[in-house]
């Protein structure tokens, strides 16, 4: 296979100049599959990255969450246009009368409006999505009206992971191990710590600011409260290809529902957010449609991209955050194979930046937007709601997050880039942009609002 010795080529080179301990990727294509794996899955301890090497999913978790729902709505448990408290009496948030309108559909599609981007419960055993729920109603509220927008929602999923407990009678873990994990045959799939100790498994790590080796994480995976949205879910590359495959056709659903799931629902008309099926992000690469999810962890980051009209699929993890450069880097070199994917083109432009001045807010997040040198200035505060969630946060990002003011530039209709770097090829990534007249802000597809003064 053609591509995997690319693929390969590109892991050792990278690793080499970034210093990321390891990385593992595979493509399923037409029948064939290849696996590589390279470098080291725990710095501290040497051991090598292996083909079967296992790793946390992290938000690849969302697409299993959105299939065992769809699985539900087959079995006419659920109703997609259904209201989420006629299953689930006890959802509530701290916005009064905000619940009832929230639809099955809308926690599927990153459009509930749920803000709770960076609320982090600590665990509670089998009762965990229980206690996230009851939490959620008392600490929690809206930043817009379901359907209006798009932000990118662990809140919701883990809402729908307790719905899906609620009507089944079963753990969201249960659930996952028998109706995704053993029907798509991913042998090496797992749900806890201590299953994955057993086997070969990767670690993340952090890069040192001074410039030295990577330093492994004090924190291997997220709460239990966060299971539905990506925080236990743990299995090898070819775990991550079988599910790829299931979605290729029918599989784990009919062919209704996965057509279903890349079907675009939503699309803010922005480079810095992707449009959204159910559950999948879905992109347009090289003239190809490209379903896509990345999934962070406590010092890594995995991928999973799956192009229905070739029949191909591409799964990788780096244990490094930095990882996620060479995610997108191979996405596109293979997209690039069926049609030229071209380079996003920005240009400086001279605009009132005065409008977008201002303080936003999402859970436990402030953005203050001023004008600076005829540039914006943002500078981005953490503030937690208490201990416990600091602890599991600055464990996830591995230390205190403090981030530096940044300038940005215009660069098109309420649309903003980096200042003092290069523009030509600049990933979406970096972009922020405004919305509904400057009352939203949104980077990596999550929405902040702004405060009134």
């Amino acid at each position: 296979m053609n591509e995997i010795a690319h693929i390969s080529d590109r892991a050792a080179a990278f690793c080499e100049a970034t210093q990321v301990p390891g990385f593992l990727a595979g493509v399923y294509r037409n029948g064939e599959q290849a696996v590589i794996a390279h470098g080291v899955a725990n710095a501290a301890t040497g051991a090598p990255m292996r083909q079967d090497t296992g790793f946390l999913f992290g938000s690849i978790t969302k697409i299993m969450t959105t299939t065992l729902v769809l699985q539900q709505v087959e079995r006419g448990v659920l109703a997609l246009d259904a209201p989420v408290v006629g299953y689930l009496p006890e959802f509530r948030l701290a916005t009064p009368g905000a619940a009832e309108k929230i639809l099955v559909r809308h926690l599927l599609s990153h459009s509930s409006g749920i803000d709770a981007d960076l609320f982090f419960p600590g665990d509670a055993g089998r009762d965990a999505l229980k206690i996230y729920v009851e939490r959620l109603g008392r600490e929690c509220g809206v930043l817009f009206e379901p359907g209006e927008r798009i932000s990118y929602s662990n809140g919701g999923m883990i809402v729908a992971g307790r719905l899906l407990e609620v009507v089944t009678g079963l753990s969201y873990h249960e659930l996952l191990e028998r109706d995704v994990f053993a029907a798509a045959g991913m042998a090496d799939a797992c749900t806890s710590a201590e299953q994955a100790i057993l086997r070969s498994t990767a670690i993340g790590h952090f890069p040192d600011p001074a410039g030295g080796a990577a330093r492994p994480t004090g924190m291997f995976m997220l709460p239990q409260t966060w299971a539905p949205a990506g925080g236990t879910a743990i299995g090898s590359i070819e775990d991550l290809l079988a599910f790829g495959r299931a979605h290729l056709g029918a599989g784990l659903l009919s062919a209704e529902s996965v057509e279903l799931m890349r079907t675009v629902t939503h699309d803010m008309g922005t480079p810095g957010t992707s449009p959204v099926g159910l559950g999948w992000l879905i992109e347009t690469l090289g003239g190809t449609t490209v379903l896509t999810m990345s999934g962070a962890s406590p010092g890594g980051v995995a991928v999973l991209a799956v192009m229905p009209e070739h029949d191909l699929v591409f799964a990788a993890y780096g244990n490094d955050p930095q990882a996620l450069t060479l995610h997108d880097e191979l996405l596109h070199w293979l997209a690039g194979q069926f049609g030229a994917v071209e380079t996003p083109a920005y240009t400086p432009q001279t605009v009132d930046l005065q409008p977008y001045a201002g303080t936003y807010r999402s859970n436990q997040l402030r953005v203050d937007v001023r004008v600076v040198d005829g540039e914006l200035e943002e500078l981005v505060t953490y503030e937690p709601a208490d201990e416990a969630q600091e602890r599991v946060f600055t464990g996830f990002v591995g230390g205190a997050f403090t981030v530096p003011p940044m300038r940005y530039v215009p660069v098109g209709k309420d649309l903003f880039a980096p200042a003092g770097i290069p523009l030509d090829g600049l990933s979406p990534h970096y972009l922020v942009s405004y919305h509904g007249g400057a009352a939203y802000r949104c980077s990596g597809g999550r929405m902040t609002r702004r405060t009134p003064v």
